[in-house]
């Protein structure tokens, strides 16, 4: 999981994760991952449109968001 989040924080990607907080809520979230230091990831989240700092062992699963470009021909 480790090599996917540093892939899309090299090409500027976002990502939807599965997170467990540590009271055990588990949220879906929407981020951009701006910076990755040992265990910890520092995103911005577009769900609650502030900076957060994740653990990394508490993101459960992910996946790239795919942008799919619309254009009139």
């Amino acid at each position: 999981m480790r090599e996917q989040i540093l892939k899309a924080m090299k090409r500027h990607q976002l990502i939807d994760i599965i997170y467990m907080a540590k009271n055990g809520d588990i949220t879906k979230r929407r981020v951009k991952v701006l910076k990755m230091a040992g265990g910890s990831l520092q995103v911005y989240c577009y769900t609650k449109n502030a900076k957060r700092t994740l653990i990394l062992e508490q993101v459960l699963a992910l996946k790239p968001v795919i942008l799919k470009e619309r254009g009139v021909i």
